[in-house]
């Protein structure tokens, strides 16, 4: 039986259709994707990202011991910030993709992958280096306030000062009377919240947002529209456009991976291929001809296999067939034409530069 999110009953009672998601029910849509996804980008969405895991790093060994397996550099973060990094194994695989939350040197949040949250906190534990690392993913709900409305709706349920939480900040307060961490993150490419509560209070958090935000147009967001925004940015999902077997060079992440803070897990593999050269590389493009493309499909460069997509989707917002895929470096050129082969038939398609939609989220 699927798990399911301290939010399971609200998604029943606002009409969700609810889809089985890395073990877990959760909702894929409610009035429907194209509607979800432009609510998102034109006013404010509700999402239930309670399945994503917490894991957190206490004591005095805290900060060292995350800074060990992490590739970006958490000494540069102050009390408050978070930070997107990847965890990588001692071969260069990504075991994760993670944003660490840190609220002092001394005690740091780990927000994993919704699929990868026993292998993250076993893998974390394995690596605690003297830190107390503990699972708290059960006790937490968290909630995403997405668009160019959430401010305004969450302003309404608040006295916390959210102009000061500027983006990848976070701050302790109170909405609607329940006690969250307030970080100003998320994953669609508009501003927005990310509040993580205690999960016997995400329902009544859920239903205080819904109602704040009914003169703003909110809308509750399922994981369909929660894979078309992501992806409109090109921002990766883990299990699709990369795993243990990917690195975050490869995956056009290198910008997380700090060569110069000191020794990782992972530091020597990475740059070893840093040196050597990669032999393939994630790069965006776009379908020239109709079609969808699908994870798995083959893509070919004069009739020749030469990679795979790893996502694609018909963008709703530019209304372009889009997608993200492995090729050799030699294609990865924007402009590089290729064909993508859907149902067994090639479809034109071109590399082109990401994000596929230009946002500045404030």
């Amino acid at each position: 039986m699927a798990l399911r999110t301290p939010l399971h009953a609200a998604h029943l009672r606002h009409g969700a259709r609810m889809v089985e998601f890395a073990g877990w029910d959760m909702p894929v849509q409610y009035a429907g994707l194209l509607e979800e996804h432009m609510a998102v980008r034109e006013a404010v969405g509700l999402f239930d990202v309670s399945h994503m895991g917490e894991v957190v790093f206490r004591g005095p060994r805290a900060l060292a011991a995350l800074q060990a397996v992490f590739t970006n550099d958490l000494a540069k973060v102050a009390d408050g910030q978070a930070q997107y990094g990847c965890l990588c194994r001692e071969d260069g695989g990504i075991v994760d993709d993670v944003v660490v939350y840190r609220r002092s040197a001394e005690d740091l949040l780990v927000c994993v992958n919704a699929a990868n949250r026993q292998k993250d906190f076993e893998w974390l534990r394995d690596h605690a280096g003297g830190a107390d690392v503990r699972n708290e993913s059960d006790q937490w709900g968290q909630v995403a306030v997405q668009g160019p409305r959430a401010l305004t709706v969450l302003k309404k349920l608040t006295r916390t000062d959210l102009d000061a939480i500027k983006t990848y900040r976070h701050a302790p307060g109170a909405v609607a009377g329940v006690t969250c961490l307030i970080a100003r993150t998320g994953y669609t490419g508009e501003d927005g919240f990310e509040l993580f509560c205690p999960a016997a209070q995400a329902d009544a958090l859920w239903e205080a947002l819904m109602e704040a935000g009914r003169p703003e147009a909110i809308q509750p967001a399922g994981l369909g529209c929660r894979d078309t925004l992501r992806l409109e940015m090109a921002y990766r999902l883990y299990g699709s456009d990369m795993d243990d077997a990917t690195s975050p060079l490869e995956a056009g992440l290198s910008w997380v991976v700090k060569f110069d803070k000191g020794d990782f897990l992972g530091r020597a593999a990475l740059l070893r291929q840093k040196e050597q050269g990669l032999t393939r590389k994630l790069v965006g493009f776009q379908l020239t001809e109709p079609g969808i493309a699908r994870h798995g499909h083959p893509v070919l460069r004069e009739g020749a296999p030469v990679g795979l997509v790893t996502s694609g989707t018909r963008s709703p917002s530019l209304k372009l067939s889009i997608g993200l895929a492995y090729v050799p470096p030699a294609l990865a050129a924007e402009g590089s034409a290729l064909a993508v082969e859907i149902r067994g038939k090639p479809v034109a398609a071109s590399v082109v530069k990401t994000p596929f939609l230009s946002r500045k989220a404030s």
